[in-house]
């Protein structure tokens, strides 16, 4: 086996896992993760040059992802040395309208598909004991409470605690951390920017004003990063100051 290490990055044929892995290709190969062919085609020719891989799958589909993850490594004989998962499943539900299959649906997206992804990822057989560091994109709302938002919250709470369990199990070998974004433009956010005096609300209580994707990448890397080696099990919030703003 040539040992060639990636990192690996899921939702990354969008959004913030788009911008997310843009950013680090100057400085990793990735694996990128997404549903969308060609929409990961698109993302694969803009990043910087490196031996950059398509890893095609619907993370919804937690029956078979382990399998797939490990066909993928042994196929094209490479190990993963970092871990970004950024693929998000968001929709704003009133309880009054939940659905059991709202709840699976978040769920496998966002904390199933990121556990077992680990799982195969720590797996010596798989991946070589290679993976040295691990980051979940959250979000502010895991510590905090909004109508509408039930599915979402409870998912990236999930995900939070997932993160500190993980911490203190691989621990000392692979760190294992969670940013925590506020109020950024994305594909999947986009339809809630379309109001401006909602963009004009949001803003006010932001006391650095709203943020932008590059914010979080800069987290990303750092936590992934050598700078970051005594830090695992932590909530990174990078939200301009909107979670301690108690204005009223």
């Amino acid at each position: 086996m040539r040992d060639v290490q990636y990192i690996l990055i899921t939702g990354a044929s969008s959004g913030m896992g788009e911008e997310i892995a843009l950013s680090l290709s100057k400085e990793y190969d990735i694996i990128l993760c997404g549903r969308d062919l060609e929409r990961l085609n698109n993302v694969k020719n803009r990043c910087a040059p490196g031996n950059h891989i398509i890893w095609q799958y619907d993370l919804s589909n937690v029956d078979d992802l382990e399998s797939s993850l490990t066909d993928l490594l042994k196929r094209e004989e490479i190990s993963v040395s970092h871990f970004v998962h950024c693929a998000g499943y968001m929709k704003m539900i009133p309880v009054k309208m939940l659905k059991k299959e709202n709840f699976t649906d978040a769920f496998n997206v966002n904390i199933v598909s990121a556990a077992l992804i680990v799982k195969i990822l720590v797996n010596k057989r798989a991946n070589h004991v290679a993976l040295k560091s691990v980051v979940f994109i959250s979000s502010n709302i895991s510590n905090f409470g909004a109508k509408a938002f039930s599915v979402y919250s409870s998912s990236k709470a999930g995900l939070d605690g997932l993160m500190r369990s993980l911490a203190i199990e691989l621990a000392p070998d692979i760190r294992v951390n969670s940013v925590l974004p506020g109020g950024v433009r994305t594909r999947m956010t986009e339809s809630m920017y379309q109001d401006e005096e909602l963009i004009n609300r949001m803003a006010s209580t932001y006391p650095l004003g709203l943020g932008n994707v590059t914010d979080i990448c800069q987290a990303v890397r750092f936590l992934l990063g050598e700078n970051a080696r005594w830090i695992t099990g932590q909530q990174l919030t990078v939200d301009g100051g909107r979670t301690i703003n108690i204005t009223g």
